[in-house]
């Protein structure tokens, strides 16, 4: 749509895709809105659409994923969780532990992200384990936990949804949705998350291709839903010295593709608490929008993913170095929420 198009003349563009049986799909950018159209079999005719009001000009988009490509919506898009902006410059910083275990625990550790300047917390309450006898979570008793400690804390959480079920609770408990790897393709998941109406954070499969991720994506954006973070977090390859393989590509990748924000999770993306600070570091400094770290105050003890969680102290470390790197791509940390009890 052209600069200054009114609302008016972006619902009646909206109601003549609809009334040609097609599914449109406005998507508010920095300066101006554009349409997504999907659910034509084939290519459209533009004058279908160049001489309504408002309209400035028609893109054939190339690529599979419509809504999620920078053809459809050059600028970036800026994800807001609780208050915190990810996207367009603002570096946002997500940090907890891997598992909520237990009140005191998810209370200091919050405490402890909180005051080395973290942004959001985050806290499994279920946990796909590849051993079925692995601690799997406290499920609902867990995402009680992550949100009363979040607003003790003032900060926003996010939690992995499994399936449908635990995605109503994370929903209910939660600011934001997390997809994990293994759920990547699930794609009745991906649609209900795109109903849900609420940020996603959709980590890239431990094999996933570039464009598998963002099709992954894109079953979100079609159901109406946005407010999309997307995660590198490791590919599975033939390294032993690490857990995964961090892809610091995939971040100049996708946001030559997209215009969605990409974070890097350094905690999977290396599986070795000595990796992750310093890799957290080169994700800064190659442009991502984020970073996702596990931290635990006694990571020997933690119940979950014991090996790359970091202490407290490497995180504040690792928060006062960012202001220098980040100005390098054009980023900032982002501020943090307002609003919320904050117990330090």
């Amino acid at each position: 749509m052209a600069l200054g198009a009114t609302s008016e003349q972006v619902a009646q563009v909206t109601a003549h895709i609809e009334a040609l049986g097609l599914k449109a799909h406005p998507i508010p950018g920095a300066q101006r809105v554009a349409i997504g159209i999907t659910g034509n079999p084939g290519a459209l005719e533009p004058a279908l659409f160049e001489s309504l009001p408002g309209v400035l000009e028609v893109i054939p988009v190339s690529h599979p994923y419509k809504l999620v490509s920078r053809e459809v919506k050059p600028d970036v898009t800026v994800v807001t969780v609780g208050g915190v902006r990810i996207g367009g410059g603002h570096f946002a910083v997500i940090a907890g532990p891997c598992s909520v275990e237990n009140a005191d625990q998810t209370l200091s550790a919050a405490r402890s992200v909180r005051a080395a300047g973290a942004h959001i917390l985050r806290g499994g309450a279920f946990k796909p384990r590849t051993s079925p006898y692995s601690f799997q979570g406290l499920g609902k008793p867990g995402l009680e936990i992550l949100r009363d400690v979040g607003r003790q804390t003032g900060l926003p959480v996010v939690s992995e949804a499994l399936d449908e079920e635990s995605l109503d609770l994370v929903v209910e408990y939660c600011d934001m949705i997390q997809i994990g790897a293994r759920n990547m393709q699930n794609f009745s998941l991906l649609r209900t998350c795109g109903r849900a109406r609420k940020p996603v954070l959709l980590k890239r499969g431990m094999a996933a291709t570039i464009e598998e991720l963002l099709m992954a994506a894109e079953y979100v954006l079609s159901e109406g839903n946005y407010e999309v973070v997307l995660c590198e977090r490791g590919i599975r390859t033939f390294a032993d010295h690490t857990r995964n393989t961090l892809d610091l590509a995939a971040v100049v990748a996708v946001q030559r593709l997209s215009h969605l924000p990409i974070i890097v999770d350094p905690s999977h993306g290396t599986g070795k608490r000595h990796k992750v600070i310093p890799m957290g570091r080169a994700a800064a400094a190659v442009g991502a929008d984020g970073l996702m770290i596990e931290v635990h105050h006694d990571p020997a003890r933690a119940l979950s993913d014991a090996a790359q969680q970091v202490m407290p102290e490497e995180l504040a470390q690792l928060m006062q170095q960012l202001p220098v790197l980040l100005p390098l791509t054009g980023r900032h940390l982002s501020a943090h929420a307002v609003g919320q009890e904050r117990q330090v």
